[in-house]
């Protein structure tokens, strides 16, 4: 029997950085995904989820360029948007490959609706990296011009921050079961999911962009998935990483993650939610997470490469 991963795509599995991010460099990039992770298919059963901090971010750019022209649209509207177009994209380039190699699977892409409390204190202190970066002087004046919260990323450059509220619950949460148990690859909580608070008995989106790998640890557990696999720009989880102390680190016990957190090891707009959300799947449910770039995902599956977190 095959075991049932969740595996979250990260940016550059969409966007290469310094790339311009046309549709057409994000197709090519997304057919190099599909070939990774349709090499899974003989013993994994995959539900796919992907961030969309770049795109959500140059959406808005672009809304914020046209306000004279056409109302810009509230941050969860903008979420949706980005979970279905990267949705299609995702299940077109996944159904190339699929086709490519005489396979035969049905595709779905999930708009995903995810509960948030709106009392978080993330809405208070935004933390979520969107958009393009920019130098430190471009920064400085998108703050006063625009009021724009602006955050170094990383040692990347300077970018927006939105809130990034604690996922709590997946509206979807029984359809998604009900298309994996049905063989079919799903395409889930796009983005983090599209944030939405409990008011008077309904739904109501609210403006953030919840964080994709807490989405996924969530998603992960909700759907009983045996690994959580978070893909990206690394090899391994590094530790005094870009200094000349780095050290690469092949396994962590959650102790050791929770340690190195606690050591501001890990930034909170790179791989801090990572490895947080590997703490968070494997203390919930006893197995383990992986980390590792996309490009050696075969050999990280094997044991050979990765950082392998568990309990």
């Amino acid at each position: 029997m095959k075991k049932l991963a969740v595996v979250a795509i990260g940016g550059n599995a969409v966007n290469r950085p310094g790339e311009e991010a046309t549709a057409e460099n994000m197709m090519k990039n997304l057919s190099e995904t599909a070939h990774f992770l349709v090499s899974m298919l003989d013993e994994y059963d995959i539900v796919i989820t992907h961030g969309n901090g770049p795109q959500v971010g140059n959406i808005l750019v672009q809304q914020d360029l046209a306000k004279h022209v056409i109302p810009p649209f509230p941050l969860d509207v903008n979420d949706a948007q980005t979970q279905g177009s990267l949705g299609y994209m995702i299940a077109l380039t996944l159904g190339n490959e699929l086709r490519k190699k005489n396979i035969e699977r049905q595709i779905a892409a999930v708009v995903t609706q995810i509960v948030v409390d709106k009392n978080d204190p993330g809405f208070q202190k935004p933390s979520k990296p969107v958009g393009p970066f920019y130098s430190k002087e471009e920064a400085e004046k998108l703050h006063q011009e625009k009021g724009w919260i602006m955050k170094e990323d990383a040692g990347r450059g300077w970018r927006r921050v939105v809130p990034s509220p604690i996922p709590l619950d997946i509206v979807e949460k029984d359809v998604i079961k009900t298309l994996v148990e049905k063989d079919v690859i799903v395409i889930a909580a796009g983005g983090g999911g599209i944030p939405v608070i409990q008011e008077n008995g309904a739904l109501k989106g609210v403006e953030a962009v919840i964080d994709k790998d807490r989405a996924s640890a969530l998603l992960a557990k909700e759907i009983e998935a045996d690994i959580l696999i978070i893909l990206t720009g690394v090899e391994k989880v590094c530790v005094n990483f870009k200094k000349p102390d780095q050290r690469e680190l092949d396994h962590l016990t959650v102790e050791e993650a929770k340690k190195y957190l606690d050591e501001g090891q890990f930034p909170s707009g790179s791989m801090g939610p990572k490895v947080e959300a590997a703490i968070d799947f494997v203390t919930s449910t006893g197995r383990e997470c992986l980390i590792t770039d996309m490009a050696v995902l075969d050999k990280a599956l094997k044991g050979l490469t990765g950082t392998r977190i568990t309990k």
